[in-house]
Formats: C-alpha cells, sequence, structure tokens
C-alpha cells in the first residue's frame, strides 16, 4: 500500500490492507469497519470475516434476482448464523491452559503467524507471543491485561534477534553520557515535575539592574537545583526517571552528585515503569519520599550495532507482570509488520485464556458448518431454505480460497473435502495447504480459537443483514 504521502507499507494483515485503502463503495466502507470491529475484538480472523461476508453478499444477490424478498433472505441467513454456531460448539475441543505445559499454546501462536511475512522464525514469535500473556495473565479470573504488554522496535539487525524482556524497555539514555550504563538494586523516583527552580505566577518582568542582581539570582537559580537533587538523594533514590527535560546545569549538578537520571520519559512508559517497578509517580519534589520509590534489580543501556542507537532495559522488578517485547528487523517496513503479527498473535492467546476451547483451523470448521447448514436446509419447509443452502455456499467460500492460494484445484479438493467429512464423520479434516497427503487439521496442529469463529460468522451475518435491509442509497449530491 502506498499512502497519498508516499509511504510504503508491505503486508498481508486484511484489517490493516482495508484500513489504509481508501474506498469510496458505501458498503465497501461498512466493509472495512467490520474488519476493524473483529480486530478490536479478537484481533484476529479479519481477512476471514470480510471474505465471508463479501460470499454472503454475492449469494445474496442470486437470491434477490430470484424474487426472494431481502427480508426474508435476511431470517434466513440469521438462522442458519444460530445453526452454524451451534454446530461450531458441538465440534468444538476443550483446550486446557497450563502455564507449565506452553507447548499447545505456542502451536495455536504458530497457525496464527503461519500465514504472515514473520514465518522465518515462526517458532520463536509464537514462543515470545505465550510468554508474554502467560507472563500478565491472571488465569483465574481468565483475564489478560494488554497495557502491561509493551511492543517496542528498533531497526537494524536480524528478526531472531528479537526478544522478551521481563520489564521495561525504554528509547532513551541515561541523560548525561558519563553515568553508569548499568545500576544493580536500582531505588527509582518518577518524577513529573521539571528540574528548573519555579517561576512566579503572575505575568511579572524581572529587571536586573547590576551584576550583583545577576549573581544574586544565578545563585538562587542554583541553590534551587542543588536542593531539589538533594531531596530526590535523601529519599533514598540512585535513578532518576523525569518525564520533562532538565537543563545542562542540572545534568551537571545530577553527575556531579552521582545521582543517574534518565529524561523525557513519555506518559504511557512512565506508566509502565511505575507499574512494574511498584514506585508511585510523584509529581512535587516536597513529596518525594522513601516509599514513593519503586525498585528494580537492574538497570543497563545496551547499544545496538556500531550505531549510537541505545535503549534502556529495567528488569528485575518488584512486580515482574509488565513485560516488554523488542523486535528487531531489516527495515522500518518489517519491524511495523512484525509488530502487527506479533499483536495477532497475542489476540489469539488472550482469546484462549478468556475461553479456552479451539476448533481445527484450514477451513475444516467452516466445512463443517456448511454441511450441517446445508443438512439443516433439507428440513425446512419454508422460503427460508433457500437463504439457509446460500449461506452453506458462502461459508464454503474459505475452503476454496485456502486451497486456491495454495495451488490446488478448488472445486476438486472441496468436493473430496465435504464427501469425506460426510463419510468418516471427521469435522477435522480441511485443506491441505502444504500438500503432505495429510488432510487431518489435528497432526497438523492448525487450530483456531472458538471465540473467533464464532465471532466472525455473526459479524459477517449482521453486517449482511443490515446491508440487505437498505431499500435506496441516498447521497447529498443526487440532485445535481
Amino acid at each position: 500500500m502506498v499512502s497519498g504521502d508516499g509511504d510504503v507499507t508491505v503486508t498481508n494483515d486484511g484489517a490493516t490492507i482495508m484500513k489504509m485503502m481508501e474506498v469510496d463503495h458505501e458498503i465497501g466502507k461498512l466493509m472495512v469497519q467490520l474488519s476493524q470491529s473483529q480486530d478490536d475484538e479478537i484481533g484476529d480472523g479479519t481477512t476471514g470475516v470480510v471474505v465471508l461476508a463479501g460470499a454472503l453478499l454475492e449469494q445474496a444477490e442470486g437470491l434477490i434476482d430470484r424474487g426472494i424478498h431481502p427480508i426474508r433472505i435476511a431470517d434466513g441467513f440469521e438462522l442458519a448464523a444460530q445453526c452454524a454456531v451451534k454446530q461450531l460448539e458441538a465440534i468444538a475441543v476443550p483446550f486446557p491452559i497450563d502455564p507449565q505445559n506452553k507447548e499447545p499454546l505456542v502451536q495455536i501462536a504458530m497457525t496464527t503467524l503461519g500465514s504472515k511475512i514473520v514465518n522465518k522464525c515462526h517458532r520463536q514469535m509464537a514462543e515470545m507471543a505465550v510468554d508474554a500473556v502467560l507472563n500478565v495473565a491472571d488465569i483465574e479470573k481468565k483475564d489478560v491485561n494488554f497495557e502491561l504488554i509493551k511492543i517496542e522496535t528498533k531497526v537494524g539487525g536480524r528478526m531472531e534477534d528479537s526478544v522478551l524482556v521481563k520489564g521495561v524497555v525504554v528509547d532513551k539514555t541515561m541523560s548525561h553520557a558519563q553515568m553508569p550504563k548499568t545500576l544493580r538494586d536500582v531505588k527509582l523516583a518518577i518524577l513529573t515535575c521539571p528540574f528548573e527552580p519555579p517561576k512566579p505566577k503572575t505575568k511579572h518582568k524581572l529587571d536586573v539592574t547590576s551584576a550583583e542582581d545577576y549573581r544574586a539570582l544565578r545563585e538562587y537559580e542554583q541553590e534551587k537545583f542543588v536542593e531539589m537533587v538533594k531531596m530526590v538523594k535523601d529519599a533514598g533514590a540512585t535513578l532518576a526517571i523525569c518525564q520533562w527535560g532538565f537543563d545542562d546545569e542540572a545534568n551537571h549538578l545530577l553527575l556531579q552528585h552521582e545521582l543517574p537520571a534518565v529524561r523525557w520519559v513519555g506518559g504511557p512508559e512512565i506508566e509502565l515503569i511505575a507499574i512494574a517497578t511498584g514506585g508511585r509517580i510523584v509529581p512535587r519534589f516536597e513529596e518525594l519520599t522513601a516509599d514513593k520509590l519503586g525498585s528494580a534489580g537492574l538497570v543497563r543501556e545496551i547499544s545496538f550495532g556500531t550505531s549510537k542507537d541505545k535503549m534502556l532495559i529495567i528488569e528485575e522488578c518488584l512486580n515482574s507482570k509488565a513485560v516488554t517485547i523488542l523486535l528487531r528487523g531489516g527495515n522500518a517496513m518489517i519491524t511495523a509488520e512484525a509488530k502487527r503479527s506479533i499483536h495477532d498473535a497475542l489476540c489469539v492467546v488472550r482469546s484462549l485464556v478468556k475461553d479456552s476451547r479451539i476448533v481445527y483451523g484450514g477451513g475444516a470448521s467452516e466445512i463443517s458448518c456448511s454441511l450441517a447448514v446445508a443438512k439443516e436446509a433439507d428440513q425446512l419447509s419454508t422460503l427460508e431454505q433457500y437463504a439457509f443452502r446460500s449461506f452453506a455456499v458462502a461459508l464454503e467460500s474459505i475452503p476454496l480460497a485456502l486451497a486456491e492460494n495454495s495451488g490446488l484445484h478448488p472445486i476438486e479438493t472441496l468436493s473430496e473435502l465435504k464427501s469425506r467429512q460426510v463419510a468418516e464423520n471427521c469435522p477435522n479434516l480441511g485443506v491441505d495447504c502444504m500438500l503432505t497427503g495429510n488432510s487431518d487439521m489435528k497432526k497438523h496442529n492448525v487450530v483456531e480459537s472458538l471465540h473467533s469463529k464464532k465471532q466472525q460468522i455473526l459479524l459477517a451475518t449482521q453486517l449482511v443483514k443490515m446491508i440487505l435491509k437498505i431499500d435506496d442509497v441516498r447521497s447529498k449530491n443526487q440532485s445535481d
């Protein structure tokens, strides 16, 4: 994708492509929102939901041409979607989540990353995503707080150099070049007040008429600086993290008093550091006390390659829940794509922590639902049976697309899989994309979360129902 200002994005993440396309068509815009809502809710399956909605719309057009009323089609689709979801629940397999045995979760994250550009270090990325989620997850409450997982990217180096840091990574360096690069058993003062003498709040103008006045003013400033540094030292801090900057004089004084400091640390990062180290964010120097300091086992500065690029890592924190994934790559495009992919993998692992049932991927679950919906259609005597059959055909569009993308004969592959699923009563048979000669997705470890699949079918059906109920599109400039 090339944006208006010439920025290039290379991605096969469905939601990103849809978000960056300039869509003029009204229904197209609704499709973009659809992929967005799947991305917000689940984080994965954005391409599938759009493919499904497109297939349903295509089928609906044929039904309207036959003279079936749109409302009847919409109702039929709704019932068919419920039938498909029921079938999904019937074929879903429980999936135990055990922090001790990560392998099954890694397999699921690998399924998500399989279609992405990062599949060169497929396993490593999947393991990083699983470790990050398990670190911040509350397994009993089935909750994962995503705010504690931060993804940092740094261009340069290979993708294999990406690491998961149990702590916070800040894209900053120590404020003075001579400050120590590694600190152990650190007490952090987290400040949101600037290191500068207080200014009178009134609108003021200060006339300095003589050299004495100027010296007095300078001494006052220096006194204030020393006082501030002393307050931080007295509280027992061995590292100051400041949201604002400080001038060279303050920097020099900090170095003199052997108090390493980091300046210009952004708002979200400061919060993460506070959560990780168990410190409090202090807005005024007067309020700084020893119990408000955070603690970390190790703070170190790492440098990349030969360049002056450095980052600060805060590790071995009091609250080890905050983690940072540091992604490396050859250029900004690759790191951005890796970030999107790892986000998908994190979301999938999260949705499994929330609802730990799975279905098999590779189009297997869609074929199974399609067969169930078609079977149900034969039981109906009303007009809705046409909508049911169309829904069954639309569900087949996903295995068809998979077969086509893998260079197989789509129709032949699909008809063979359908007959085998019926004959063997095995809902795990899907498209054998790797051409291994085995279609059992259980053996390939191609698994998807039930939550994500259900959401795809329901969201696509909702959107298509809404579109079917549109009588007419009027735009503002129709009078021209």
